[in-house]
């Protein structure tokens, strides 16, 4: 799945998720593609919007941490945010259940932040989620 992920292979990695997957995105209030998405195609949906705001340049998992019906990845990228074009490196962490239907990702959001304008006062700068927020 990472290297699908990794290779920018949405099909692929589309395929490898159950029907009904759950994929929760959290971290810089404002950025488009936040939130919770339920079932393929909205996951699908997930991946257009991060193309429309991001060109990830470089994807790496860097560890994998297994428990009993979950796996834990921690990694880190290097993204450009579009328009404002500034290049940003953010470490982040995906928890993936066994049967990839529930899927959590937290990114570092203030990095995130960092590389795109304020839209107004408080704008993206405004806070982070929560975990309890989405």
């Amino acid at each position: 799945m990472y290297g699908a992920f990794g290779r920018g292979d949405v099909p692929a990695l589309l395929a490898m998720l159950s029907d009904d997957v759950e994929w929760i995105h959290r971290g810089e209030i404002g950025v488009p593609y936040m939130g919770r998405f339920v079932g393929k195609e909205a996951v699908g949906k997930w991946f257009g919007l991060v193309a429309e705001a991001d060109n990830i340049q470089a994807f790496e998992p860097r560890e994998f941490l297994g428990g009993p019906d979950h796996v834990t990845v921690i990694g880190w990228e290097r993204t450009q945010a579009l328009p404002a074009g500034k290049v940003f490196d953010a470490s982040g962490k995906l928890v993936d259940d066994a049967i990839r239907r529930r899927l959590r990702s937290y990114i570092a959001g203030r990095t995130v932040a960092a590389a795109r304008p304020r839209t107004a006062p408080g704008g993206l700068h405004a806070g982070l989620l929560s975990p309890s927020a989405v």
